[in-house]
């Protein structure tokens, strides 16, 4: 006799199913970005908005580019293409030339993803290859800065975003300094209030930490990221800042800022939410993403504090990406019965 409901189900894996999708997940970063996304343009601009459309264009051309014609509408549909153009706009200066930025987007996608074999086996996250690319082929226009303008300078656009192809534009109108060049290089701190509104010269996003700390937020509560990464990051960078800052001596004291400082200065907080949480290229067991944020935290103090630059997220992260396979390789759990 048949049993026709057997209290054994045998099935193969995978045998516990999630609605998260790829797109679903791409969109809770897009909503993520969206008050970062706002502030870039409340502080830098029309300048701003250019930017960040030449960066997606570049990203969402380049996908399409290399991508075979029966899976270009699968392949563009996911939105990460333009996730990625938007990651890296959101790293630049205002005052970039728009052709690098459309050829900074082209660059993350060519080689930060389509090299690897598309999305899921790229080692490094696409936006910050691309930014390393930019960085080292274009470094005085990478680090010439414009300063917070406001709403009411919306619609000045500076003279270099206007540049010819493989021609920069003049920057010494609107050179300033950043805060962490002024508590580097100058030994002068910034008000926190500035550096959590984000009335400071910086990259166009990542300048107002509260509306970072917002979208950051939306993807802990929506389980879109790992919360352990953020935690280590933050802890790690706090601590190792707070070491350095109560051993050093009372003359060099103004060389090293304070743990509020390094957490809402710079890139740390658009790096940590939107970068480091990449599940493609960060540990996927629990042990592996302390240690990988526990790497990104030291890095990015050790790289500022002794670095030649004053920002140091950029590296932390790809270098800590670089050894995620190994940490991976190390920290996955015993098989049982082993």
């Amino acid at each position: 006799m048949k049993n026709k409901d057997p209290k054994l189900l045998l099935q193969s894996a995978p045998l516990l199913h999630q609605e998260l999708t790829t797109p679903a997940a791409m969109k809770d970063v897009w909503i993520a970005l969206f008050p970062a996304t706002c502030a870039a343009l409340w502080f830098f601009g029309l300048s701003a908005l250019l930017i960040i459309i030449a960066s997606i264009a570049g990203a969402v051309l380049t996908e399409w580019v290399f991508t075979d014609k029966e899976k270009r509408r699968f392949a563009l549909s996911d939105t990460s293409a333009g996730l990625t153009g938007l990651l890296l706009g959101l790293t630049l200066p205002s005052g970039l030339p728009l052709w690098m930025a459309f050829l900074g987007g082209s660059v993350s996608i060519g080689l930060g993803k389509v090299i690897w074999g598309g999305l899921g086996a790229n080692i490094f996250n696409p936006a910050l290859l691309g930014r390393a690319f930019l960085l080292g082929t274009f470094p005085i226009a990478m680090t010439t800065w414009g300063p917070a303008g406001g709403p009411g300078e919306f619609f000045q656009i500076h003279s270099s975003n206007l540049a010819l192809p493989f021609m920069q534009g003049h920057y010494d109108a609107l050179s300033t300094a950043t805060p962490l060049g002024l508590m580097k290089f100058e030994h002068q701190g910034t008000e926190l209030v500035s550096l959590f509104m984000g009335n400071t010269a910086g990259s166009i996003g990542e300048t107002s930490s509260l509306f970072l700390l917002l979208g950051g937020l939306f993807l802990l509560i929506r389980r879109s990221i790992d919360w352990r990464i953020p935690v280590a990051i933050f802890s790690t960078a706090a601590l190792f800042s707070l070491i350095m800052l109560l051993t050093s001596s009372a003359e060099s004291t103004t060389s090293y800022p304070s743990p509020f400082f390094t957490l809402f200065s710079g890139g740390l907080l658009l790096g940590t939410f939107f970068m480091a949480t990449d599940p493609v290229t960060s540990p996927l067991t629990p042990k592996g993403c302390w240690i990988f944020g526990i790497g990104v935290g030291f890095l990015v103090v050790l790289i500022r504090l002794y670095g030649g630059l004053p920002e140091g997220m950029l590296y932390a992260i790809l270098l800590m990406n670089a050894a995620t396979p190994l940490i991976d390789r190390y920290t996955q759990p015993k098989i049982f019965g082993r």
